[in-house]
């Protein structure tokens, strides 16, 4: 047993009285900030929900033919959607999908700019990195804590939940992207006279997208891995399924929620990596066929 060198317990209780204080007198106010969030997936839920079955499948299908202009991955696409109808998890895998995307979407507007703020300052840089490393190490089970305290459970910490787990590779993979642009074609720009704005959405941006969207892969992944944890606190979908077949005892449940997710990972994985590559063929990073 390790010696007793100082009682933590007063440290232990003033986090809990701040964050009691906290709930008590600006659970409103975190309530009325996050609301946007609430409403923006409330309506993608619904639109997916109310959107024909056939329809969705015709347009993922179409998007990953315009990914790669082949048929196997519009025929992988086509496969799995089929697989989720069959097996009677459709509107699940549309709650799911909906939580996804407006995390994504959310972990997009933050992301990019605070990645593109990180390339241009050694010091910001130096400061958000070891948050990320917190906000990526930190199991997610800690910061749900606060986040059901100040708005119990449902989908707003869910939502949140999962843009603090889902966001630091964009801004890392942004920042990467962005510091990695050829020198040379920098210091061409720049004797054209171009402003730094000029330069970043005319050339840095540009030939980092695959980059990019890289990290824009990674956290649509990573936010899919949180649907089973964001079920526990009210996110439903099929990390719900999951979740009840643990708790009953029912592998075929749990399983065949689990190959749902696995089928949305393997369809929006192969889409976003799919332009991925073929931004690289077209501006040169990467050799075509």
């Amino acid at each position: 047993m390790f010696p007793e060198i100082i009682d933590t317990r007063p440290w232990r209780r003033a986090i809990d009285d701040s964050l009691n204080w906290v709930v008590r007198n600006w659970s409103d106010e975190f309530e009325a900030v996050a609301y946007p969030l609430l409403m923006l997936l409330n309506f993608i839920e619904d639109v997916l929900i109310a959107t024909p079955w056939w329809l969705i499948m015709a347009i993922l299908v179409g998007i990953a033919w315009l990914a790669t202009r082949r048929w196997q991955l519009p025929v992988i696409v086509f496969v799995s959607l089929i697989f989720l109808g069959v097996m009677e998890l459709w509107e699940d895998a549309m709650t799911t999908m909906a939580l996804m995307i407006a995390a994504t979407i959310t972990a997009i507007l933050f992301s990019i700019p605070l990645g593109v703020w990180m390339s241009r300052s050694a010091r910001v840089r130096q400061v958000v990195t070891p948050l990320l490393d917190l906000m990526q190490t930190m199991p997610s089970f800690v910061y749900l804590i606060p986040t059901v305290m100040i708005f119990g459970p449902g989908k707003i910490p869910a939502l949140i939940a999962t843009i603090v787990y889902a966001a630091p590779p964009l801004v890392r993979l942004t920042d990467l992207g962005l510091r990695s642009v050829d020198p040379a074609v920098m210091e061409a720009s720049r004797a054209f006279g171009t402003t730094p704005s000029q330069r970043l959405f005319g050339v840095q941006i540009p030939l980092s997208l695959p980059t990019i969207l890289a990290g824009v892969n990674q956290t649509t992944m990573m936010a899919l891995a949180m649907v089973v944890i964001a079920s526990m606190i009210g996110a439903g979908g099929l990390g719900y399924q999951v979740l009840q077949g643990i708790g009953r005892l029912e592998v075929s449940r749990g399983l065949f929620a689990g190959l749902g997710i696995v089928v949305l990972a393997i369809i929006f994985d192969r889409i976003t990596q799919s332009f991925g590559k073929q931004l690289q063929a077209k501006i040169g990073l990467a050799e075509t066929r």
